[in-house]
């Protein structure tokens, strides 16, 4: 009679798991998101992840004086922590992206899907420009002093800092809508790579080496935090 009601049970939570998935595939067709070409969170023990990277189609954000874009620096970058995550951690995450090629998403549909996924963590990619051409380095906000959000933001800059050399400032707090409304569901951090503005960052963003550093080093700083600190 055990082993019965065991079949039972396990045949109800393989049921549970096809339904699931096939829920969550509908809604992310429905939205009209992409996502990665791997397989969906089949696999519970999976964490998920969602990469927003910014603007895009008529959106470009900031240019740089060479005409480097940072809708395209952004995307190449989730595409890098797309490719990491397979080649270096055998797939190891479930990774999303809110796009996957030069289309405008706006911000109300971005943060859908965070709703309908409640991902481990909510990160949006951008790039920063300033009047300034002598202004430098990387920035992370937070939607408030979520713990767990200052953790991860901690560690990304750190990881950039001590393997790229790049200078860090301590988090700040936005009211980026990005933001507001994922972090109910997650941590949620807006990263800004560099500053376009900047001879010198806007050069290092140019080589597709040094975006797919800097996608290795946002993914293992994810990889370290989530394994570690958040449930």
């Amino acid at each position: 009679m055990k082993d019965s009601l065991n079949i039972t049970q396990r045949r109800k939570t393989n049921i549970w798991v096809v339904m699931k998935t096939n829920i969550l595939l509908a809604t992310c067709l429905i939205a009209g998101f992409s996502t990665t070409t791997y397989a969906l969170q089949l696999k519970e023990e999976k964490r998920l992840i969602l990469i927003d990277p910014g603007h895009g189609g008529l959106d470009s954000g900031t240019i740089s004086k060479e005409g480097l874009k940072e809708k395209e620096v952004v995307l190449d970058i989730a595409k890098s922590i797309i490719a990491w995550n397979k080649s270096m951690l055998d797939s190891k995450f479930e990774i999303y992206i809110t796009r996957n090629k030069d289309t405008l998403i706006s911000l109300k549909d971005r943060t859908k899907l965070s709703r309908h996924l409640k991902p481990a963590v909510f990160i949006s990619l951008h790039c920063n420009h300033i009047e300034n051409p002598s202004i430098k380095g990387l920035e992370i906000y937070t939607y408030k002093r979520d713990p767990q959000s200052l953790i991860l933001a901690d560690k990304i800059l750190l990881n950039l800092h001590e393997n790229l050399g790049f200078k860090i400032r301590p988090p700040k707090h936005a009211n980026f809508h990005v933001l507001s409304e994922t972090s109910i569901y997650c941590p949620a951090l807006l990263l800004e790579l560099g500053y376009l503005s900047n001879a010198n960052e806007s050069n290092y963003l140019i080589d597709k080496a040094n975006k797919r550093a800097l996608a290795l080093a946002i993914l293992m700083a994810l990889d370290e935090v989530l394994n570690s600190t958040i449930d």
